[in-house]
């Protein structure tokens, strides 16, 4: 019986693999000792009939021969780890792609369900060669953004035109919609002028008027090469961008509520007119509601709003914007930006705080050689942005006051109370 087994190993060795039947045989022996020794019926003779091994432990004698001899001598055990971690990884890059391209696919019929929805968009729809021929192939950037690129195309009329091409779209494609939700429908004279735009699968653009002068913020803090605006200037372009945020509250159909409204979104054209641009976070809203439903703060920091991290303070409202627009106010009156750490003096750190405290002992700021005129024009502009950035919602004005504010005589103007950066800075007696 001993030789019909070992015959029977051999015959399953050779057919696995030929180049190890030899090497087998003798392991054969070896197996077939250590069977006879497992299910001997009578251990001192040693013997088994061919009638005492039913089908399951010929079964059995197989799988140990297998697993305690074939395997590890061709080494499946490092093979079938290899391959198990081959498969796990092919199988999470096929399941990250189906991912991606779910996602993917759901921007694209957001996007083209929205668009086609609207009727009344004035912007032209370019295909995206057309993009590509416009840029020359994307050559001249112009800058860099947090939703993408943005390049300096000429179009078939000869005009000059900045493309932005979104390249980290968030959201769903919902800052592709923002933008076009909202100046893609209104015009205003101190609002970036959307062209046209560009929806073609994956590739998304927006093509706008061209601004010659670029952003504010290059010119609002000093830097080696740039023109320095007179304080005449400085006040034009805050005048601007009152009216502009004062016309996306209260001059179209839909509240527009902008939330990023910082130097870097001021676009100025040829003249040093102030445009509104980058829409992208920009939140539509019905006119009569007063109340703004979040669900995460968004903005840039040291431009949001208190109440944005702050609920018992007040409610998100249009006066998210009034906050963010008195910072970019106090920075144009001082020229420098409103947190500073490398200050000269400690109290000079939180600028809003510092120049309270000079007005308030009927000191003047140090503004160079200026006229009268222009000293009460930066008095107005600290005064209405000291307005704007108060921490509770209800003690700031609304756009429609702001610009009143600063056109009227600064006279009338009366000093706010204390700016605070935290809740947590205001005296108990006023809380």
């Amino acid at each position: 019986m001993v030789k019909t087994l070992n015959t029977k190993a051999t015959r399953l060795w050779w057919k696995s693999t030929r180049s190890w039947s030899m090497d087998f045989c003798s392991r054969g022996r070896e197996v077939c000792a250590r069977i006879a020794r497992d299910y001997a019926v009578a251990p001192s003779t040693m013997v088994i009939t061919r009638l005492l091994i039913p089908k399951t432990l010929i079964a059995d004698i197989l799988k140990k021969i297998a697993f305690h001899y074939v395997f590890p001598r061709i080494k499946i055990p490092g093979l079938f780890l290899g391959a198990r971690a081959l498969c796990g990884f092919l199988g999470l890059f096929a399941f990250l792609i189906y991912k991606f391209r779910r996602r993917h696919l759901s921007m694209f019929d957001t996007i083209e369900d929205f668009l086609q929805s609207q009727n009344n968009l004035v912007p032209i729809r370019y295909s995206n060669s057309q993009i590509r021929k416009m840029t020359r192939g994307f050559k001249d950037k112009l800058g860099e953004g947090g939703y993408g690129s943005v390049y300096k195309a000429k179009l078939r009329s000869g005009y000059s035109a900045a493309i932005k091409v979104l390249e980290k779209s968030k959201a769903n494609g919902q800052e592709f919609i923002n933008e076009v939700a909202t100046i893609g429908m209104i015009h205003h004279a101190n609002v970036v002028r959307l062209i046209g735009f560009c929806a073609t699968r994956s590739k998304r653009a927006l093509v706008y008027k061209f601004m010659r002068n670029g952003s504010l913020e290059k010119y609002l803090f000093s830097q080696e090469g740039i023109i320095s605006l007179s304080c005449k200037q400085m006040y034009d372009i805050s005048l601007g961008v009152a009216r502009g945020i004062e016309y996306l509250h209260r001059g179209c159909d839909m509240q527009i509520l902008h939330f990023d409204i910082k130097p870097h979104n001021i676009l100025l054209d040829e003249n040093f007119n102030p445009k509104l641009s980058d829409f992208g976070l920009a939140k539509l809203y019905p006119t009569d509601n007063s109340m703004v439903s979040l669900t995460a703060a968004r903005g840039t920091m040291g431009y949001m709003a208190p109440e944005l991290f702050y609920k018992n303070i007040g409610r998100v409202s249009y006066k998210t914007d009034v906050y963010s627009y008195g910072m970019l106010l106090m920075e144009m009156a001082g020229r420098r930006r409103n947190l500073n750490a490398f200050a000269d003096h400690a109290s000079q750190i939180y600028f809003p705080s510092w120049i309270y405290d000079q007005f308030k002992e009927g000191k003047e700021i140090e503004m160079g050689e200026v006229v009268e005129e222009e000293k009460e024009m930066v008095r107005k502009m600290v005064i209405t942005a000291l307005w704007c950035i108060q921490m509770r919602p209800n003690d700031r004005p609304s756009m429609n006051k702001v610009v009143e504010m600063l056109e009227g005589n600064v006279e009338s103007l009366e000093m706010p109370a204390k700016p605070f950066l935290t809740p947590q800075e205001i005296p108990v007696e006023d809380q």
